[in-house]
């Protein structure tokens, strides 16, 4: 059960190892682009061209799904970036419904534990296979891997190298079930525990009063989705795909932008930070150097 790129590269490795699939579950259609034309999931364009079977319910507690999920009896499910499940579902193969999370739980629960990660300017995350129950993300772990977050990473090159190391750990956890029951361990939860919640508009948008560190990690951690975002002098949306850290104390007020040497630098509030890719309201992504030569960022033009 899966609909992203992240799952798809979960159900190939699954695929390549000749485990026999009995069902794929995706979300239903969706309308995307100026033409509203249906876009198919990532999962189902490939189970497809496998002609793997490919379930899309609109409802997981209707008696119609439930019905189908009888007729497919798996002896086990496993669930990567879907949605929450009734009970009458994840209690139903005889082996259980497992979770891949993209993060070392009971770190980063929730919608997007890879962008927190990063925002948050960890040094290292991971994968952890767990049992689903009740609650979303909570239940007893399996196995987990560990990886570094390396200073250049951003989103796209973490979420490459946790879905290879996740297909790796759904491989190895699914061996551990066929051989008995495994070992489990339970989530220790506390209060202190770090937070994955859903992104959107105001937690995306970038504050430029926070130190630069800060920022150049709040940058990376959005990019390239859903992507941090400013207001270019008050009125204009502008998106910051990319930026660079650098040495040179601010001393303008936070936001500020200054041309130098065809660079785009913004105060911050200690170090100054290099925006080397953007995109501004109803325009394409492009380079701070085609921006400048656009007269689209000037000097003393300010980010709020």
């Amino acid at each position: 059960m899966g609909t992203p790129d992240f799952a798809l590269g979960i159900l190939k490795k699954l695929y390549e190892q000749d485990h026999r699939i009995s069902g794929v579950v995706t979300a239903p259609d969706r309308k995307a682009g100026r033409g509203k034309k249906k876009k198919e999931s990532a999962v189902k364009q490939w189970a497809t061209s496998k002609q793997l079977p490919v379930y899309q319910p609109t409802n997981l507690k209707s008696d119609q799904f439930y019905e189908q999920l009888k007729l497919i009896d798996p002896d086990i499910i496993l669930v990567v970036a879907f949605r929450m499940l009734p009970r009458q579902v994840w209690d139903f193969p005889p082996k259980g419904t497992i979770n891949l999370h993209a993060s070392l739980l009971p770190d980063y629960r929730g919608a997007a534990p890879i962008h927190w990660a990063i925002i948050n300017g960890e040094r290292k995350t991971g994968v952890t296979t767990f049992f689903i129950d009740e609650e979303i993300d909570t239940g007893k772990i399996i196995q987990w891997k560990e990886t570094g977050i390396e200073e250049d990473d951003n989103v796209g090159s973490l979420h490459d190298k946790l879905m290879h190391l996740g297909a790796d750990l759904v491989i190895d956890t699914l061996a551990l079930i066929n051989k008995g029951n495994p070992i489990t361990t339970d989530q220790k939860l506390s209060t202190t525990d770090k937070k994955a919640p859903k992104l959107n508009k105001e937690n995306s948008r970038i504050d430029w009063h926070q130190d630069h560190e800060t920022l150049y990690d709040f940058i990376r951690g959005l990019s390239p989705f859903p992507c941090s975002w400013t207001k270019l002098n008050k009125n204009v949306s502008l998106k910051v795909h990319k930026a660079k850290k650098t040495n040179l104390t601010s001393d303008q007020e936070p936001g500020k932008v200054s041309i130098m040497e065809n660079k785009v630098i913004v105060a911050t509030q200690d170090k100054n930070l290099e925006i080397e890719e953007l995109q501004l309201q109803n325009r394409k992504k492009m380079t701070a150097k085609e921006a400048i030569n656009g007269n689209l960022l000037k000097n003393n033009d300010v980010l709020k």
